[in-house]
């Protein structure tokens, strides 16, 4: 098939903009090294986020094109719409949550607070003493490996994988392959995370490490996606080595837990103080959890952008390539809504919401 797109990276993010790109009437391939990336890493969240307005329109238009996919996604996809209960633990925290529910409402996204006793009946394994809690009964959570996969089959005619290593994008565009062979298309697509910064050393993209750890099943625990409201602050946009209490009910019945954040940093080793630093702010929340039995622990990096918003659109200077990096911990959610604002732009329609926050900066040339 001779290809008008070329996609490097078939994660999440490379395979939502390889279907949308489909979708588009255009006749992509996916060159993917398989050296494993933040998708197989992560914890799948799908969050409406609203530290600023361009991430609340790009996570909430995102969130709603997964809810729209979910009764046809794969039952491997694991998809949950359990909802985030965003925690309270005391009265400052709680009036935040009254901002946010403002904040989410004024575009129409539906949220609940819920009273420290409403809260203990929503999810009795919290511990006491809790102010209260924001609920988004609209999030949910999937398994981002199988749902990339899952996006990836859906236009067998039109979308073809290929699993090579991008070892250089040459001047003219036209990609240098590991094998020694090259690859060439009308456009090209960067998409795979932070190895975007080996092909593009200009990037503004810093690798972020975190920490997950999986229990064994305990079914019932938790209900929702529990997130601390000091998640934001501590951890999301930190600059710093950061823990935030993170616990996702798995439909497995196993509990996921996070998260920490670590910048400058690629060693993929789980660092005991790390872990233990992130076990213990979970321990802060949900004290049952130092009765479960743990499965494994893991890390992964994420590719974090100086303003913590994605890189979406045409590379300044680079022939034919377009950008689709710097997700950091929102890829999974912010996915189809990044592949949606890509794929107008380089089809050139209009996208159903504003890309210019999205648009490449930041980039300096590398002598």
């Amino acid at each position: 098939m001779d290809a008008d797109v070329i996609v490097i990276g078939a994660g999440i993010v490379g395979a939502a903009c390889a279907h949308a790109l489909a979708q588009a009437g255009r006749r992509v391939r996916v060159l993917d090294a398989r050296i494993g990336g933040a998708t197989g890493a992560g914890m799948g969240h799908l969050v409406v986020m609203d530290d600023n307005a361009a991430e609340l329109e790009l996570s909430r238009h995102s969130v709603a094109q997964w809810r729209a996919l979910a009764p046809r996604l794969g039952t491997d996809c694991a998809y949950s719409p359990c909802g985030t209960l965003w925690i309270a633990a005391n009265d400052e925290e709680m009036a935040e949550a009254e901002r946010k529910q403002q904040r989410l409402g004024a575009l129409g996204i539906a949220s609940r607070l819920l009273t420290a006793g409403e809260l203990a009946r929503a999810e009795p394994a919290l511990r006491a003493g809790l102010s209260g809690a924001l609920e988004v009964p609209g999030d949910g959570i999937l398994y981002a490996p199988n749902a990339a996969r899952w996006l990836l089959s859906q236009h067998a005619s039109s979308v073809q994988v290929e699993h090579v290593k991008v070892e250089a994008i040459e001047s003219d565009g036209t990609l240098r392959l590991s094998d020694g062979s090259r690859r060439s298309a009308p456009q090209i697509v960067l998409a795979n995370g932070i190895e975007a910064t080996t092909l593009c050393p200009e990037l503004p993209i810093r690798p972020k490490k975190g920490h997950l750890l999986i229990t064994d099943r305990y079914p019932g625990t938790v209900h929702h996606q529990l997130v601390e409201l000091g998640y934001v602050t501590s951890a999301h946009h930190s600059d710093g080595d950061s823990v935030a209490f993170n616990v996702q009910p798995r439909p497995t019945g196993q509990l996921l837990v996070g998260s920490s954040r670590q910048f400058d940093t690629t060693d993929m080793t789980v660092e005991a103080p790390m872990l233990a630093r992130m076990l213990q702010r979970t321990l802060d929340y949900l004290p049952g959890l130092a009765d479960l039995n743990a499965l494994r622990s893991w890390t992964g990096l994420r590719a974090a952008s100086p303003d913590g918003l994605p890189l979406l659109g045409r590379h300044p200077w680079r022939e034919k390539l377009w950008l689709a990096v710097g997700h950091e911990g929102l890829g999974v959610t912010t996915a189809p809504g990044s592949a949606h604002v890509l794929a107008a732009l380089m089809t050139g329609t209009a996208p159903d919401f504003d890309a210019a926050p999205y648009a490449p900066r930041g980039l300096r040339e590398v002598a």
